[in-house]
């Protein structure tokens, strides 16, 4: 596969789509000079990025939609550092220990359709990177059984909560609840913008047990 990958790199080269230099879709450079998140989110959510600048924008669509999953590694070398930065603050003034990496989860419906879970990408990078020193991931658990229209596409705010609204449950079976009780946990997801749909998945992780809950996400 590496070698073939090679092979591909080589008759179809890709280029950051900042700087145009050739290597990955958003090099790490343009992105840690990437203007950070300006607008207000609730004090619980940690976006890192500007939405509205335009490589932020084309990378994310180009993840989620053009196929370009690397940009998740890419995403999640920076989310790391943001989150061990949060982390040492949260441990000291909340015992926030061993936390959970919870991916906001996709319905089946619009997995099936994108072929992956971008969230899920992202954190199964920050594992790797973080080897399990300070959170590990828990993945299906926190499922989506409810197909919803995309938040985005919904500008009214009220709309976007009803929308959310019951489309989120803890998958049946497995021990799942006893894994979610009294933990704390770090949500992640792509992009927010009123933070209906974190602050739905954290209510839904807190009747079921959950400590404390924060999340990070790529934008606001």
């Amino acid at each position: 596969m590496g070698f073939l990958n090679t092979i591909l790199d080589i008759i179809f080269p890709s280029y950051c789509l900042s700087c145009q230099k050739r290597g990955p879709s958003l090099c790490l450079k343009c992105l840690s000079e990437s203007p950070e998140a300006e607008r207000e989110s609730a004090k619980w959510i940690f976006p890192m990025y500007e939405y509205r600048h335009p490589p932020i924008k084309k990378s994310i669509w180009l993840l989620k939609y053009g196929g370009k999953k690397e940009l998740a590694n890419i995403f999640a070398e920076i989310m790391h550092g943001r989150i061990l930065e949060e982390l040492a603050e949260f441990n000291i003034m909340y015992n926030f220990r061993e936390p959970l990496l919870v991916p906001i989860p996709l319905s089946k419906e619009r997995y099936k359709e994108r072929g992956f879970n971008q969230a899920e990408l992202i954190c199964k990078k920050l594992v790797e990177i973080d080897n399990n020193a300070n959170f590990k991931l828990l993945k299906e658990v926190l499922i989506k059984p409810t197909n919803t229209l995309h938040q985005a596409k919904i500008e009214n705010r009220a709309k976007r909560m009803k929308n959310i609204i019951g489309s989120f449950a803890i998958k049946d079976g497995g021990g799942n609840l006893e894994l979610i009780k009294n933990r704390n946990i770090m949500l992640i997801d792509d992009v927010t913008t009123t933070g209906a749909t974190l602050s739905e998945a954290k209510k839904v992780l807190k009747q079921a047990g959950a400590k404390k809950i924060i999340a990070f996400t790529l934008a606001h």
